[in-house]
């Protein structure tokens, strides 16, 4: 079974490198390991050596050097709509505190389908139509996998106090949880 370990951005995919394409909803664009099957039936192994979201238009590189393109999936969504912008960026703000994914369009969010957020839609005075298409989040803000640096602090084999001690940082707070 091929294994796909690394993923080419949608900017760098070369299309006569492409074999097949696999269609994943928005939590299965987020696993970084598993076993897929490509819509032309081949199985690939998932063992991605870092955890990153796939998007929309992105490739996974097989270990013979072919890429699967990777299809954003239809999911069941709300469609959601108010009556003026600012109760529209109220919502989303509540959404984003319940770490709720969201597609922001000019006058619409697309959220994940639950009952949940359908009433936490509506407490915020807004309407929300059921709808299936492909779902294309914003990152969310605490989402590192693309910020240039690592977090994981398991490179610790030894004692030594915790302070600037050669690999650019300290182990201080700074600016988000690990």
């Amino acid at each position: 079974m091929p294994r796909a370990t690394t993923i080419v951005r949608r900017a760098a995919v070369r299309p006569d490198a492409v074999i097949d394409t696999i269609s994943l909803d928005h939590a299965g664009r987020q696993a970084g390991y598993g076993h897929l099957h490509t819509a032309g039936g081949v199985h690939v192994d998932l063992a991605l050596a870092k955890a990153a979201a796939l998007e929309d238009g992105d490739a996974l590189r097989l270990d013979d050097g072919r890429l699967v393109a990777v299809r954003a999936a239809p999911e069941a969504l709300l469609e959601v709509r108010a009556e003026n912008p600012a109760r529209l960026m109220r919502l989303a703000w509540q959404l984003g505190g319940n770490h709720v994914p969201a597609e922001i369009g000019a006058d619409v969010l697309h959220v994940p389908a639950s009952a949940a957020t359908a009433e936490l839609v509506r407490g915020q005075g807004c309407t929300a139509s059921a709808v299936t298409r492909a779902f294309r989040p914003e990152r969310m803000a605490h989402d590192h996998s693309t910020c240039g640096h690592d977090h994981a602090h398991d490179h610790h084999d030894h004692a030594h106090a915790h302070d600037d001690h050669g690999h650019g940082h300290g182990h201080a707070p700074h600016g988000h949880d690990h």
